[in-house]
């Protein structure tokens, strides 16, 4: 005796049995009962989903002569009854024809097909030609169509099928009613796997109708076919474990402890979970994909919350794992396992030893460096320079590297034996002998051609730096005796410096602060100064954009403390409002001058004789002038 597989065995008989598309099921049943049918129809979607179904659906519902054989018009139901919806479901009705795209795609074909449109319905009401795969029609076919699909004969209806509705047409879809069908949900289809397993008497464990619900990915006739695959190999009691080594999937808690051990930084488990899966069997590269699809769901179920219930297509008890195991991770961690895994993906399908390409990616994602908030960062860089010797503070004494460090410090901005009025920028380098302070520029002995430098490790309590190994420090020669007679009359008195008026106030606060914290004082040059009529130094910064969130973060507010404290005295206060001022605020200011600047180099260059005969002999035109920096 044949055997009959459940997905034809179980194929929807009415449109109240087509699962995951009430859309379809219920506009075809609208115009059905008002008897508004159009001509032609084009139903799209991927494979499974019951594109074909649907077409025999309605070719019975036009055809149905009811239960008693008497019905005089197309019903909403079909009632599976009469002798055209059993032969219509049978495929042996002469007016209803299946025809293949693949295989009847040529002109002459369709040329034959038109011939018997003119003939009226041997029996039925109407003459039904369902076209599957309609994309592999060629041009010349379908443009032998064009007029007969326009203008049919009353009693003549087409239904097309296809899964690449890109290639059809725009001249066919105009003239068709288009119906896309949907992916169905993991949810319908376990749901629908429920019924079948019930009516056939088969007892599943719930991981069990999950994993192939999953596996579906949305086909109910793939779902139908790995059920009755699974069948075969475990009768009629479903295991979790059994579902998954046939299929050669890993079952969720696999994926659970897989993705915990990677986020967790576990990379040794990750090696005994792999080296577990490829014991028992498993595809490698299914693996990857199942994890890959764990991780976005870990993503989806951290970002949105209490909305993952709708957005992750997922039993319920899998949901909840999912949600917990997200809970304890970071987003932006999340999102870098994901990234990271993503792109190793190609290479483990694609290598010829896909285990190995997965244990290298795993340990890599285990072992990924944690994040750090850019703050910490930029704290730590300042740290590191103070401790390797950064610019001397304001008011204290220079800061450089002790007699026992190894960096070395060199300013790019001094000339030789020359000041320079703008702060210095200083670089650490390697091979440097011996460092000495002045109220200038910082000063470097070159190293000796005969010394090379050793580098070695130096830790800090955040960071390390690698630099070159410690010199001798060699002491600047004492200064020679003054030979002239030493005065008694005592010195003059150091004259103090003059009193800053409130406008340089602020300033000489954000140059302070340029010096010690670069990046905070980049922040408040945007702040503008309203301490007029007001004790202390007041700033006002606008709000509701990201430097006022800066502004007011604990770091920024305390480096600004200090800089106020050093430049106006150890009582001086300063106050930040989240407010919007009109005035010029010292960024703005920088940047009107360096406008003024840029056409100030401009008129000098386009006002230049010799540029102005260039122009005038070449017929050119002066782009662009870079001012000196």
């Amino acid at each position: 005796m044949s055997y009959l597989v459940l997905a034809r065995k179980y194929r929807p008989q009415t449109f109240a049995d087509l699962v995951g598309q009430e859309h379809v099921a219920m506009t075809l049943g609208n115009a059905l009962e008002s008897g508004r049918v159009a001509h032609a129809f084009l139903f799209t979607g991927v494979r499974g989903v019951g594109k074909t179904t649907s077409a025999r659906l309605l070719a019975k519902a036009l055809n149905c002569l009811g239960p008693d054989g008497k019905a005089t018009g197309p019903a909403r139901e079909p009632c599976n009854q009469c002798a055209a919806c059993t032969e219509i479901s049978q495929g042996s009705d002469l007016d209803v024809q299946e025809i293949d795209g693949a295989s009847y795609n040529g002109v002459d074909e369709v040329r034959r097909l038109q011939e018997g449109l003119a003939f009226r319905p041997a029996r039925d009401r109407f003459k039904l030609f369902i076209v599957d795969e309609v994309h592999m029609l060629s041009n010349a076919a379908w443009n032998a169509f064009l007029k007969t699909l326009e203008e049919p004969p009353p009693h003549v209806k087409f239904i097309f099928a296809t899964t690449e509705v890109h290639k059809v047409p725009i001249t066919i879809l105009s003239r068709c009613q288009r119906y896309d069908f949907k992916l169905i949900s993991a949810s319908m289809v376990g749901k629908r796997l429920g019924e079948v397993l019930a009516a056939e008497g088969i007892e599943a464990e719930a991981g069990a109708v999950a994993i192939l619900s999953r596996e579906a990915s949305g086909s109910m006739r793939d779902a139908m076919s790995l059920l009755d695959q699974v069948v075969a190999y475990a009768g009629t009691n479903l295991k979790e474990t059994d579902v998954a080594r046939v299929l050669g999937v890993a079952d969720r808690t696999v994926l659970h402890e897989l993705s915990a051990a990677v986020l967790d930084g576990h990379a040794d488990t990750c090696l005994t979970i792999v080296h577990s899966l490829a014991n028992e069997g498993y595809d490698i590269a299914q693996v990857c994909r199942d994890f890959l699809r764990q991780l976005r769901n870990l993503v989806i179920a951290r970002v949105a919350g209490a909305a993952a219930k709708t957005l992750l297509d997922l039993p319920s008890d899998e949901l909840a794992d999912v949600q917990a195991s997200a809970a304890r991770h970071d987003t932006d961690d999340l999102t870098r396992c994901y990234q990271g895994f993503s792109k190793s993906f190609d290479d483990i399908v694609r290598s010829p030893s896909a285990r190995a390409a997965l244990e290298i990616a795993l340990i890599r994602l285990a072992r990924r460096p944690p994040l750090l908030p850019l703050d910490d960062l930029l704290q730590r860089l300042g740290d590191l320079e103070r401790r390797l010797g950064g610019a001397p503070s304001r008011g204290g004494p220079p800061r450089g590297p002790s007699p026992s460090s190894s960096a070395h410090i060199r300013n790019e901005n001094a000339g030789a034996g020359a000041f320079n009025d703008g702060p210095p920028r200083f670089e650490i380098v390697p091979g440097g002998r011996a460092l000495s302070h002045f109220d200038g520029p910082l000063a470097v002995a070159a190293p000796s051609v005969h010394e090379r430098p050793h580098l070695h490790a130096v830790p800090g309590p955040e960071v390390a730096a690698v630099v070159a190994a410690p010199a001798p420090v060699v002491a600047p020669p004492p200064p020679a005796p003054s030979r002239a007679p030493v005065s008694a009359q005592p010195a003059a008195p150091v004259s103090a410096p003059a009193p800053r008026s409130r406008s340089e106030e602020w300033p000489a606060v954000v140059d302070d602060l340029r010096r010690e914290a670069p990046a905070i004082a980049a922040i408040y040059e945007h702040a503008l100064d309203v301490s007029e009529g007001k004790p202390g130094l007041t700033v006002a910064i606008s709000p509701g954009d990201f430097l006022a969130e800066r502004a007011l973060q604990a770091l920024s507010v305390q480096a600004l403390e200090a800089a106020v404290k050093r430049v106006l005295g150890p009582s001086a206060t300063v106050t930040i409002l989240l407010e919007t001022h009109a005035g010029e605020t010292l960024a703005a200011r920088a940047e009107r001058a360096r406008v003024d600047r840029a056409q100030e180099a401009r008129d000098a260059i386009t006002n230049d004789p010799a540029v102005r005969g260039l122009v005038e002999r070449f017929g050119a035109t002066v782009r662009d002038v870079k001012p000196p920096s």
